[in-house]
């Protein structure tokens, strides 16, 4: 069985055990997390949602909270004495998909 998710501006696809990385969610480590804005259950009984699928939900345990690597972004006009250097680090959570409920 598998779901679709919505979490952090973008649709995910979870099967249970499953380890994922998403946009940072606020909780702690081995905290449980519970995502109500399921779009789609497959697997023998096909749901789906319009947007949403009623009753439906994912539970994950937050593994991990970290941010990714370093980027640079630069930015440069010629001729023009302009130049600009800046880093980003995006934020991130480690899930684990515990269970699918319907």
């Amino acid at each position: 069985m598998y779901a679709i998710i919505e979490t952090g501006g973008k649709q995910i696809k979870v099967t249970e055990g499953q380890e994922i990385y998403i946009e940072k969610v606020n909780a702690d480590v081995e905290e449980t997390v519970n995502f109500d804005k399921v779009l789609f259950v497959g697997g023998d009984d096909v749901k789906v949602g319009a947007p949403y699928v009623e009753g439906a939900s994912v539970d994950a345990k937050v593994e991990k909270q970290g941010r990714q690597k370093k980027i640079t972004v630069f930015k440069y006009k010629p001729k023009k004495n302009y130049s600009r250097k800046q880093g980003h680090r995006q934020p991130y959570t480690k899930l684990v998909i515990d269970k699918i409920n319907l």
